[in-house]
């Protein structure tokens, strides 16, 4: 196959996740002729260690289960304890899965479905009333599987150990990029990359610019959002991957030419 007959040849395409988490994404767009533009729309910053986290590592192997909700959850909890004293393991995606595995940490619950409704509903059934569950999550996260768990009768603890922003070096680039009509298609990973950068399109008036871009976001919060900001979404996967989306892209690019 030639380079020119690949489905995203040429096809500039907005990638943004940060540079520690960038690679696995841009590698699948080359690989399918397009040419991965590397913007992070998001970050990530530990928080200090609090009494109140000195105090939850302490008491980590009272915990029935921890629930991971992302490899950054992941990467930045096991920065601060021992993955020896961890209790029962449950994650929402398969990338999460992947990154505690390939620590040698074993996953006991994986839902069929990488949302949180999805995984309330599959998990709930292995949770008695009493039990006690810690989610480590960043600032901005939604507190739906807490609730969920808690009404059920699991005593929940939520602790925020990273916060997310937009990185200021992120705005320059991307406004120009867009400016100069050179994104051929947006993708979009969490409701944070949405809300990142629709502040940047309002701050420097760049609206009119998105018309001939095609959009595509990763499960149904994101694309709620970014419907909700006032975007045409084009493409939403049925699996909440990003080599779901970017397969779901194909597809539409293929119907569109057809």
């Amino acid at each position: 196959m030639t380079a020119s007959s690949l489905p995203l040849y040429h096809k500039k395409v907005l990638v943004p996740r940060g540079k520690g988490q960038a690679k696995p994404f841009s590698d699948l767009v080359k690989k399918n002729g397009g040419i991965p533009i590397e913007i992070p729309l998001i970050a990530f910053r530990p928080v200090q260690l609090n009494d109140k986290l000195k105090e939850m590592i302490t008491k980590l192997h009272t915990y029935d289960w921890i629930i991971f909700t992302s490899n950054v959850t992941v990467d930045t909890f096991l920065s601060m304890v021992n993955s020896q004293t961890l209790p029962k393991v449950a994650v929402i995606g398969a990338r999460t899965k992947q990154v505690l595995e390939e620590r040698g940490i074993p996953v006991a619950f994986t839902p069929s479905e990488y949302v949180a409704e999805g995984f309330v509903s599959e998990f709930l059934p292995l949770i008695q009333p009493g039990m006690k569950v810690l989610i480590p999550k960043g600032n901005l996260a939604r507190d739906y599987i807490a609730l969920a768990l808690t009404e059920h009768g699991a005593i929940v603890t939520e602790s925020v150990i990273y916060e997310t922003y937009a990185p200021e070096e992120s705005k320059k680039e991307l406004a120009e990029m867009l400016s100069n009509e050179e994104l051929d298609i947006l993708t979009f990973t969490s409701p944070s990359t949405v809300d990142h950068f629709i502040e940047i399109v309002q701050e420097y008036n760049l609206s009119d610019k998105l018309k001939s871009c095609l959009v595509a976001c990763i499960g149904p919060v994101s694309t709620k959002r970014a419907k909700a900001l006032g975007l045409t979404v084009h493409v939403s996967p049925t699996e909440y991957t990003v080599k779901d989306m970017i397969k779901a892209i194909i597809e539409n690019l293929n119907q569109v030419t057809r």
